[in-house]
C-alpha cells in the first residue's frame, strides 16, 4: 500500500496540512510538540478509524476549532503473484474521514460511506514504532492482547467478528453475573457454550500467529543487537488448561460471587522474556527499546506475507532514542535497505536522518514541522 497523498485539517495541533509522499522514505524533522508525531497519527487513524494517541474520538479535534477531516489517496504498490508475474495494481483508493463536534464520525471510501466501521480494518494495513509501545512491557496484559487482536485483524476478518462476537457475549454474561437475582442457569449454560466457541476460535488464531511472529521478532532482534541477548515470546491461555467451556462454566459461583468473568480469552497474555526472565523486569532502556522495535518490525513480516499481496505503512516515530551507536547503525541500515515498503520516520535530531539518507538510493522526501505547520 501507498499512500499518495494526505490533506489533514484541524487534526490535534495541525490547522492545516498538505503531503504528497514519496513511495518510499519520508522524515519529519522538528523539536517536540511540533506536530511530527501528529501526521503519523493521522495516517494511523485512516487505518484503524481511531488514534493510537487518544481513544476519544473528539479529543483530535484541534482546541479553535469544530470539527477535522482526514482526505487521503491510496495505491496498491505492485506485487508479484505465485508464479512471479506482475500483478496489476488495484484503483486507487480515496478515504476521507471526518468528525463534527456533537455529531457522529462519517467514514467515506470512494465517496460511499461506511455502514460499519469494522468494513474498513484490514483495507490500509499500517505498523507503527512509537514511545508509547513501552506500555507492551510495562502495562497490564489488556495491552498485549490488543496488539495480537490489531494484527491479527488487519489480515482476517473472522476472527475481527469472532472477536466482536465474543465481547457481546461476554458482556451479556457479566451483566447476569451483578444481577441480584440468581441468574437462570439455562441462560448462563447457553452463554457460556457461545463464549467458549468464540474463545477456541480466537486462541488458535492467536497461538498460530506467535508461533508465526517468533522467527521474525527472533531475526530483527538478533539483526539491531548483533545477537547479544535471548529473546522469547510465549502465549498463555486459559484454553491451555483444557475445554474452554469446562474451564468457564466450573467457577461459575467463583464469578458470581467477584461479578465478572475470571476465565477467557479476555484474559490471556502474551509472554515476552529476555534471557529466560520476564522483560519487564529486566533489562536496559536500550533492551526494552529495541525488543519493541523487533515484535513492530516482525508484526509487519507477518502481515507483508499474509496473502494481500499489499506491504503495511511503516510508521516510525522517535525510534533511535535510547539506543547506543552500534543499535542504531544496524537500525539505520534495516530502514534504508529494501526490506520495507512505503516508511514515514519522525525525529528532532536531523544527524539520524542524514545517516539513513547516506545509506540509500531510495526515493525519499524531507519535511519540516513547526508550530504545526509542515513544509
Amino acid at each position: 500500500m501507498i499512500l499518495k497523498r494526505l490533506d489533514i485539517l484541524n487534526y490535534r495541533n495541525l490547522a492545516e496540512a498538505h503531503i504528497e509522499p514519496s513511495p518510499k522514505l519520508n522524515a519529519f524533522i522538528g523539536p517536540n510538540g511540533a506536530g511530527k508525531t501528529n501526521i503519523l497519527d493521522a495516517i494511523h487513524y485512516l487505518s484503524f478509524t481511531r488514534s493510537a494517541i487518544n481513544p476519544t474520538d473528539t479529543q483530535v479535534i484541534r482546541h479553535e476549532a469544530d470539527f477535522f477531516m482526514l482526505d487521503a489517496l491510496f495505491s496498491a504498490a505492485s506485487s508479484l503473484d505465485s508464479t512471479g508475474s506482475a500483478v496489476a495494481p488495484s484503483p486507487d483508493i480515496h478515504l476521507t474521514c471526518s468528525l463534527q463536534r456533537g455529531q457522529k464520525k462519517h467514514l467515506k471510501r470512494d465517496g460511499k460511506e461506511y455502514r460499519r466501521m469494522a468494513d474498513h480494518i484490514g483495507l490500509v494495513p499500517v505498523v507503527s514504532v512509537s514511545p508509547d509501545d513501552q506500555s507492551l512491557i510495562l502495562g497490564g496484559s489488556e495491552e498485549r492482547r490488543r496488539l495480537m487482536d490489531m494484527v491479527i485483524s488487519l489480515q482476517d476478518r473472522q476472527y475481527l467478528d469472532a472477536l466482536t462476537r465474543y465481547a457481546k457475549v461476554l458482556q451479556q454474561r457479566n451483566v447476569m453475573l451483578r444481577q441480584e437475582q440468581e441468574p437462570d442457569p439455562d441462560v448462563m449454560d447457553i452463554l457460556e457454550q457461545q463464549m467458549a466457541t468464540e474463545g477456541e476460535t480466537i486462541y488458535r488464531s492467536r497461538e498460530a500467529f506467535t508461533q508465526r511472529l517468533l522467527p521474525l521478532f527472533q531475526e530483527f532482534y538478533n539483526i539491531i543487537s548483533g545477537q547479544s541477548e535471548r529473546v522469547e515470546l510465549g502465549y498463555q491461555s486459559h484454553c491451555q488448561r483444557g475445554p474452554l467451556l469446562d474451564v468457564i462454566s466450573r467457577d461459575r459461583w467463583r464469578d458470581r460471587a467477584v461479578g465478572y468473568s475470571l476465565h477467557g480469552i479476555h484474559r490471556d497474555d502474551l509472554l515476552l522474556t529476555l534471557d529466560g526472565h520476564q522483560l519487564r523486569r529486566e533489562g536496559s532502556q536500550g533492551q526494552h527499546k529495541t525488543f519493541l522495535i523487533a515484535l513492530k518490525l516482525a508484526q509487519y513480516e507477518f502481515l507483508k506475507s499474509s496473502g494481500r499481496n499489499t506491504a503495511p505503512l511503516l510508521l516510525l516515530d522517535d525510534i533511535f532514542d535510547k539506543l547506543d551507536a552500534h543499535r542504531v547503525e544496524q537500525l539505520v541500515a534495516l530502514v534504508a535497505g529494501t526490506r520495507f515498503g512505503q516508511i514515514f520516520i519522525t525525529d528532532t535530531n536531523r544527524d539520524h536522518l542524514d545517516l539513513i539518507l547516506r545509506h540509500t538510493t531510495a526515493e525519499h522526501r524531507l519535511y519540516r514541522v513547526e508550530n504545526g505547520c509542515v513544509t
